[in-house]
């Protein structure tokens, strides 16, 4: 795959109390993905950013929120998230070292 794609296959880690929950239990992280990623690019992005073994890859589609403007009704942007399950001993040091 190409180096270029896979940077932009990554938006952001999404930071959550559910997210921090699921790190120290479970091993898995969240990240905000693009809309068209795939699992097997977002398992190479993950891997090649970070420099760890991935072992599974979980997507979700969040639609976005309906919400009222007055008599009008619009639509907030969805997201698509992914959960990065990483190898056993494998862990990832996104909030920074003052943890």
């Amino acid at each position: 795959m190409n180096q270029e794609r896979l940077l932009k296959v990554i938006m952001a880690p999404h930071i959550s109390e559910k997210s921090a929950t699921i790190a120290e239990s479970a091993g898995q992280y969240v990240f905000k993905v693009s809309p068209e990623a795939t699992k097997p690019e977002i398992k190479a992005a993950i891997e090649s950013l970070f420099e760890v073994k991935v072992d599974s890859v979980r997507v979700v589609n969040i639609k976005g929120k309906v919400k009222r403007h007055g008599q009008r009704f619009g639509r907030r942007n969805g997201v698509r998230k992914a959960y990065v399950k990483l190898a056993e001993g494998q862990n990832l040091e996104l909030m920074g070292a003052g943890e």
